[in-house]
């Protein structure tokens, strides 16, 4: 027998802007979604002793959704980007040939190479585990996390714990 538990709640979700970059250095206009994310966790047990507390879960994904809430973010690694100039005030870059400036703080580089929600939901997915491990239990097999843009519309991450 296998479990599932799941936190998946209203609560846990950010609103941002990006830009989706194709292979052929096209992109999608600057427009913006409303994420939620959710976390899952497949278990060997559900005995009291085997319990999973969630509010180490809820805290880690209420961090992440209030660091990503109303940003344009942007993929660092795409090499369809150039950062032109990044301090204090500004950030200022090119993106598949079109220049861009923003105020600093409303921005979020990302370590990855799109803005998508397949990037997006592997990227949360390495934070939340690193930030929740396998919540110290033995019989936790897997690790899950889903980032939908639209109801019904999404990407998950997959890890294997063991």
């Amino acid at each position: 027998m296998r479990h599932r538990i799941r936190i998946a709640r209203d609560q846990y979700k950010f609103s941002c802007a990006h830009m989706t970059v194709f292979p052929d250095g096209t992109k999608e206009r600057l427009h913006g979604h409303n994420y939620t994310v959710a976390v899952a966790l497949d278990l060997d047990r559900i005995d009291l002793e085997a319990m999973i507390p969630f509010a180490q879960i809820k805290a880690a994904i209420g961090e992440l959704c209030a660091a990503w809430k109303e940003r344009v973010m942007i993929a660092r690694d795409n090499p369809h980007l150039t950062l032109v100039r990044d301090d204090a005030e500004e950030l200022e870059l090119t993106l598949c040939g079109k220049r861009y400036v923003f105020p600093r703080e409303d921005v979020l580089l990302l370590p990855i190479d799109n803005i998508s929600v397949e990037a997006l939901a592997a990227h949360a997915g390495a934070i939340l585990f690193e930030k929740i491990g396998a919540v110290g239990a033995e019989h936790v097999r897997s690790f899950e996390v889903t980032i939908e843009e639209h109801p019904g519309q999404g990407a998950s991450c997959f890890i294997d714990i063991r």
